[in-house]
């Protein structure tokens, strides 16, 4: 069953106990939105809100806006409690959505206008007045809340909800809202992307330029406050920051365009929503917000370590196949060295040693040596094929050519060149080694090796 942050359930009603599990016709129906309106409106709304909190957090992370946003999101409290009480004192209805929201977006404004003037008129770094600002607008609205459970206690049920979230409260009203919000965000993207881009990475040019930064970061900042005060509902104003960071953050890790990082950020935003709120349908007692961000870091640790280009796995293997490769050039540079004699099993056990290669690596290199075709290993003897001698003496060459250009033109005494020769001798490609060889022969010094490269 979907939950809010107390233990009250709705949605689905097929499971009653904490420990039923769904069926798989439980879970194609909350999947394909057939599992009655109050859930499909909570999975639509979510997801809605994590596309909006997706493409935003994009500008927000690159701006370094994260802890402004954190704080954004602590100072919507006391705006809550204010508006309640207000509404309260005006004969309305306190309990109003828009009037609890508006509220919080006054206060939200209010925090980030603080935190600003902190900034101009003291000298305060700005991790400390969002630390102050954070603080004491949150301890502000702990207290108001205390106040009302106190002295208004039939008409403030649920409002402490709006820290954690209450997503099993949404309404029709509440997820078009979460659309015309998923709307304004998209469409504010589109067409200022140039100017958020300009801002976001060089906002001293941006200034020269004539562009108006101020107001720049304060539209960036004003959907951010939008966001942030759409998700307080669904997922409370603890956890809305990780809406706005999280799918930002992942997406980084799949990309380096920035308009596809704005995509692929929506698309995890979208999806975090999406699948938490699902997840929350299908769970009894589980609270969506809390899964909503759950699903978020899943997709996050995903994205850390699978990604493919920037993943801590293919980071990994990156580095394993270049310290492989390496370790190879150094055996067939031996063996070009060697004059095509051939390596005793001591000679390559010394060259580990010099080295230093850990202990797989020198079975490792003779393995992808033989089944790469460019070694034969019989009688504890190495011996170097037709396409081994080729790439031996491509790096006995590369090496000479490197170590000459360093001393020659680079003005490097050749004491100092033996450690940088090793780093880059091995993935010198053929156009750096022809420009290498044109700069030295513009200078009339000799090309180690003549001719071109094997």
């Amino acid at each position: 069953m979907l939950a809010a942050s107390e233990p009250a359930s709705a949605g689905l009603q097929h499971a009653t106990h904490a420990a039923d599990l769904p069926g798989v016709r439980e879970v194609l129906e909350v999947l394909t939105f057939q599992s009655g309106l109050n859930t499909t409106m909570v999975v639509g709304g979510t997801a809605l809100l994590g596309l909006a909190a997706g493409v935003v957090g994009v500008f927000a992370m690159l701006r370094k806006r994260a802890l402004m946003a954190d704080a954004l999101s602590h100072a919507t409290l006391p705006g809550i409690t204010l508006a309640f009480l207000m509404a309260g004192a005006l004969g309305a209805q306190g309990r109003s959505l828009p009037v609890l929201l508006a509220g919080a977006a006054v206060t939200g404004i209010l925090g980030v206008l603080c935190i600003q003037a902190i900034l101009r008129l003291t000298r305060l770094h700005e991790d400390a007045a969002i630390g102050i600002v954070l603080s004491v607008f949150f301890g502000a609205g702990v207290v108001g809340l205390s106040y009302i459970q106190a002295n208004a206690a039939a008409g403030s049920a649920g409002l402490t909800g709006f820290i954690y979230g209450q997503a099993a409260t949404m309404q029709r009203g509440d997820v078009l809202m979460m659309g015309v919000i998923a709307m304004v965000a998209l469409l504010a993207t589109i067409v200022l992307f140039k100017e958020f881009t300009l801002t976001c990475f060089n906002d001293a040019f941006a200034r020269v330029d004539g562009w108006p930064v101020s107001l720049i970061d304060l539209l960036m900042m004003a959907l951010v406050v939008i966001v942030t005060v759409a998700g307080l509902q669904a997922v409370g104003l603890i956890l809305v920051i990780a809406m706005l960071i999280i799918p930002p953050v992942a997406a980084r890790f799949w990309t380096e365009r920035l308009w596809l990082l704005v995509l692929v950020a929506g698309v995890i935003g979208a999806a975090s929503g999406y699948l938490g709120s699902s997840v929350s349908a299908l769970l009894p007692r589980k609270p969506a917000g809390a899964v909503i961000v759950l699903v978020a870091g899943g997709l996050f640790a995903v994205s850390f370590l699978f990604a493919p280009a920037r993943g801590v796995v293919a980071s990994a293997w990156r580095r394993v196949r270049l310290r492989l490769r390496i370790a190879e050039d150094h055996v067939l540079e031996m063996a070009h060295e060697n004059e095509g004699q051939g390596l005793s099993r001591t000679q390559l056990e010394d060259l580990a040693r010099l080295r230093g290669w850990s202990w797989p690596l020198p079975t490792t290199v003779r393995w992808s040596l033989r089944r790469r075709g460019l070694m034969a290993f019989a009688d504890g003897v190495a011996t170097v094929t037709e396409r081994g001698r080729l790439r031996g003496a491509q790096v006995s060459r590369n090496h000479a050519l490197w170590e000459q250009y360093l001393t020659s033109y680079a003005d490097i005494a050749p004491s100092h060149v033996d450690w940088s020769v090793d780093q880059v001798e091995h993935v010198l490609n053929e156009e750096l080694v022809r420009e290498l060889e044109g700069r030295l022969a513009a200078r009339g010094l000799a090309v180690p090796g003549g001719g071109g490269r094997s």
